[in-house]
């Protein structure tokens, strides 16, 4: 029986594109070129929307978890943060109170949610390296563990990450990874960073199906899923979820946020305790176990692979766009341009069109985070609009080289 409940929740908000595309005018400034890539004002409407129904009862809630004993990982990234600071002061001093709790980690995510990664590894360990330092400035904790975006993780980025100083990193699960393992122990590939591996199912059953009525499992009631998690075979239960978990992907009216803070009464009742991912780290790190790492990713992004992201060719068109407007943008040698290039590496770009040509439950998950007031342009013209934002954007940089 697992003796060890770790939760681990992460916040992000995309930095949306401005659709249709606008052109950019020659010469123009990287804070002009910035206000024709970006719908601001769409930003700060979908913020408004999701801190009402999710991000302030969650981080009430949360709060009065910690002080109960419960313990958290957090990770948020710099997009989300961006847009706290400009339009919720409120929201933002008190996930800083949250933060600033004994019994709450904080986990460095790739700071612009991208595919960074992808494109050049050694920025991407650059960033790494600068996001801890830039967490601890802004939020006063400094991080050992990392997550990357959507918790990406192969051979190559489990070395980057190791190169950017990190003790710990989270990956997910998936059996096609772990084969014949479990994910309820501590692995490592070369000793550091040791590696927590999300039990997807479990995750799931909060994340993901607590509201199915034809799930099997509904109602899900706390100490019927306490049970669960101390029956998992291992040391520990490792679980991942969206912020957006509560109020927004479950709405209030579900039971989601009564379920939450019933559950560590529950999980005390079955015997567990709690702890952090750095702590289940000193904990269990002297009998972590050998994970030989896969050189093509895993991610807890639909079906635990890059095909979430990839897998359609409009997808594969603007990943080619992704990679051209990055290049350019070194090519210019301007910091300003070429932090725009990485914004526009944001994951969430290829997320928001993985229904393109394609049905079922991945596809509705795609649609549902598309921007409503893009529907207007149609399935093509979201696709072709998007495409534009990149081109504008690559002949802009003209004037700069």
């Amino acid at each position: 029986m697992s003796q060890h409940f770790i939760a681990y929740t992460v916040i992000h908000q995309p930095r949306r594109l401005r659709l249709p595309a606008r052109p950019i005018p020659a010469g123009a400034s990287p804070e002009d070129i910035a206000r024709c890539l970006f719908d601001e004002e769409m930003n700060q409407r979908y913020l408004e929307q999701v801190a009402q129904k999710c991000y302030q009862p969650a981080t009430a809630m949360f709060q009065d978890m910690v002080e109960n004993g419960f313990k958290l990982g957090l990770g948020m990234s710099l997009s989300f943060l961006r847009q706290a600071e400009q339009w919720d002061p409120e929201l933002l001093a008190s996930i800083r109170k949250l933060v600033a709790h004994p019994n709450v980690e904080m986990i460095a995510v790739e700071p612009y949610h991208s595919f960074l990664f992808y494109v050049d590894i050694r920025r991407f360990v650059e960033r790494m390296t600068w996001v801890r330092d830039e967490l601890e400035r802004r939020l006063g904790k400094r991080p050992r563990v990392s997550d990357t975006t959507e918790m990406f993780m192969a051979n190559d980025i489990y070395f980057a990450l190791r190169a950017a100083g990190y003790e710990g990193a989270v990956l997910d699960g998936r059996e096609w990874v772990l084969q014949w393992r479990e994910p309820t122990y501590l692995y490592h590939y070369r000793q550091r960073p040791y590696l927590l591996c999300r039990h997807f199912r479990l995750s799931d059953d909060v994340g993901y199906r607590f509201s199915n009525r034809g799930w099997e499992g509904w109602p899900l009631r706390a100490d019927t899923y306490a049970h669960w998690v101390r029956e998992a075979q291992g040391d520990f239960v490792f679980v991942g979820w969206d912020y957006e978990t509560f109020g927004e992907h479950h709405w209030q009216d579900t039971g989601i946020f009564e379920f939450a803070r019933r559950l560590p009464e529950e999980l005390r009742a079955c015997g567990m305790e709690f702890a952090t991912p750095g702590e289940a780290i000193d904990l269990y790190q002297e009998r972590a176990h050998h994970l030989p790492l896969p050189e093509f990713p895993t991610t807890w992004a639909g079906s635990g692979g890059v095909e979430f992201f990839l897998s359609n060719g409009a997808q594969q068109a603007v990943f080619q766009l992704m990679h051209h407007a990055y290049n350019k943008a070194l090519l210019t040698g301007q910091p300003a341009l070429i932090d725009l290039a990485m914004w526009l590496l944001q994951s969430d770009n290829l997320h928001l069109i993985q229904w393109f040509g394609r049905l079922g439950q991945e596809a509705e998950v795609s649609a549902y985070f598309t921007p409503r007031e893009w529907w207007e342009l149609g399935p093509v013209g979201i696709v072709t609009e998007i495409q534009n934002v990149y081109k504008q954007f690559i002949r802009a940089l003209d004037a700069a080289i």
